[in-house]
């Protein structure tokens, strides 16, 4: 003989509040989905040297997002996500990780022209990393041989990525130098 699953109310009983967050991050998904097909009427559908043209990444975006923002909200709206892991970590946000990576984020952005892409995705990735570190209680946070660890495999990362976009797909992203190799 087996037990009804506790975890999914009986009809007349009221639906837990932990559901409303995940109805609302399945409507914010549907929402996003539906705002990005929208979006998608107004790209020409004329093929392109692939045979698709450039609409068709945005319509197969939209499409899945609103897939899965409809899945969300069935799952939300009969009984909550199923299976879902006891919440781990902190009970509370730790702030100073959110404005490293916060920083790491806005100096991107506002030194990718200066620095060009690859050291100021470095710079992101250093800092990121350092938030991270800090968050799940790291020692050595503060040690210089964890800074070079981190400049140099965030140098490792962006390097490629620029030299693939620049060399290889003719992206042209910002350069240290104009010789499109840093």
């Amino acid at each position: 003989m087996t037990t009804p699953d506790s975890s999914v109310p009986l009809s007349g009983e009221a639906r837990p509040a932990a559901t409303w967050p995940q109805t609302l991050v399945g409507a914010g998904v549907l929402l996003t989905g539906l705002a990005l097909a929208f979006g998608a009427i107004g790209i020409s559908s004329e093929a392109g040297y692939g045979g698709v043209g450039p609409n068709f990444l945005p319509w197969l975006v939209s499409v899945v997002l609103v897939l899965c923002g409809g899945w969300i909200l069935w799952e939300a709206r009969t009984g909550g996500f199923r299976e879902l892991d006891a919440p781990t970590g902190a009970a509370q946000a730790y702030w100073p990780g959110f404005v490293w990576v916060s920083a790491g984020l806005l100096l991107n952005a506002a030194l990718i022209t200066t620095l060009g892409f690859i050291l100021s995705c470095t710079l992101c990735y250093v800092l990121a990393v350092q938030g991270l570190r800090r968050a799940s209680g790291q020692a050595g946070v503060n040690l210089p041989r964890t800074w070079a660890i981190d400049f140099i495999a965030g140098a490792l990362i962006s390097a490629p990525v620029f030299w693939m976009f620049t060399q290889f797909l003719a992206i042209n992203l910002p350069g240290l130098t104009n010789t499109g190799w840093f």
